[in-house]
């Protein structure tokens, strides 16, 4: 299959009318080239805080209730765009706010060609998210059993934390979707070497896609830097630095990526090194202690 990685910018927008057109646009070109899987990045949503205005959008609070009053617009434009393609594309995530509860998760949308196959919620808040932003963590991991293959999702920071991904893997997962949004080199690098070491230990698929470039108008999301990729293992049958593709840093578009799950049965059942099969004898070996030299 085909996959694409978005490296995308966030834009400041007159109407909802003028961001289903870009949306539009970008899945149009990521279609074109044959891709069968679009992954959109974290907090990609937040662009449409501008609709409430420059004051709205820089207020940090009143954004999240912006964006959040979208959501049912942003799902039926998706699912809309993944039936006329027919492709399966993980949505840009923003905040949801759920019944009864008074802050909002970070949510990422999963559609397919038939319509909404789910979501996936952060996991794991970073400092700003609990400390400035309120914004709280999902409950529980989701694996989407798609016809493109079993796919999970670690929402940036969650990428961080491989027994998060290690539960997907083990629930059957071959693909990991790796959506980001960071506001420095040293931010983005954590996330891309959590996605690349995901990949390694668990023999998988893994796509990054962040957020790129200055957002002038919601100081939640102003700075943005990284570059879209698409990682498997450093193995047989993979590209041997693990990448099979990724863009220039800080350069909007998609990274594209020919990938087999063929290829990670077989690295997982005959690789040069059995990373996923080995993964218990960490337990073993940890049982039995640490012995202070």
């Amino acid at each position: 299959m085909k996959i694409a990685a978005a490296a995308y910018p966030l834009d400041f927008f007159a109407s909802f009318d003028a961001y289903a057109a870009k949306v539009t646009e970008w899945v149009a070109r990521a279609a074109a080239e044959g891709a069968q899987l679009l992954v959109f990045p974290e907090y990609g949503a937040m662009e449409l805080g501008s609709l409430g205005g420059r004051d709205v959008a820089a207020d940090l609070e009143a954004c999240l209730h912006e964006v959040a009053r979208w959501k049912p617009q942003v799902d039926a434009l998706h699912a809309d765009l993944a039936a006329q393609h027919g492709l399966h594309i993980l949505g840009a995530s923003g905040p949801v706010f759920l019944p009864g509860q008074p802050r909002p998760v970070n949510r990422a949308t999963f559609y397919g060609p038939s319509g909404i196959l789910g979501h996936q919620d952060k996991q794991i808040m970073t400092r700003f998210e609990r400390e400035t932003w309120f914004v709280d963590p999902g409950q529980g991991l989701a694996l989407f059993d798609t016809p493109l293959g079993r796919i999970g999702v670690v929402i940036c920071y969650d990428s961080e934390f491989p027994l998060l991904s290690r539960a997907l893997v083990e629930a059957g997962a071959e693909i990991l979707l790796a959506p980001s949004c960071t506001d420095t080199f040293r931010g983005f690098t954590r996330v891309k070497v959590g996605a690349m070491a995901r990949a390694l230990e668990n023999q998988c698929i893994v796509v990054h896609s962040p957020t790129v470039g200055l957002c002038d108008f919601c100081p939640a999301v102003d700075e943005n830097v990284g570059s879209a990729a698409i990682y498997g293992p450093p193995d047989i049958g993979f590209p041997e630095d693990g990448i099979f593709a990724q863009t220039p840093l800080n350069e909007p578009g998609w990274a594209f990526a020919e990938v087999s799950l063929d290829a990670v049965t077989e690295v997982r059942r005959n690789g040069g090194v059995l990373n996923s099969l080995h993964w218990a004898e960490q337990d073993q070996r940890v049982e039995q202690g640490v012995q202070r030299a």
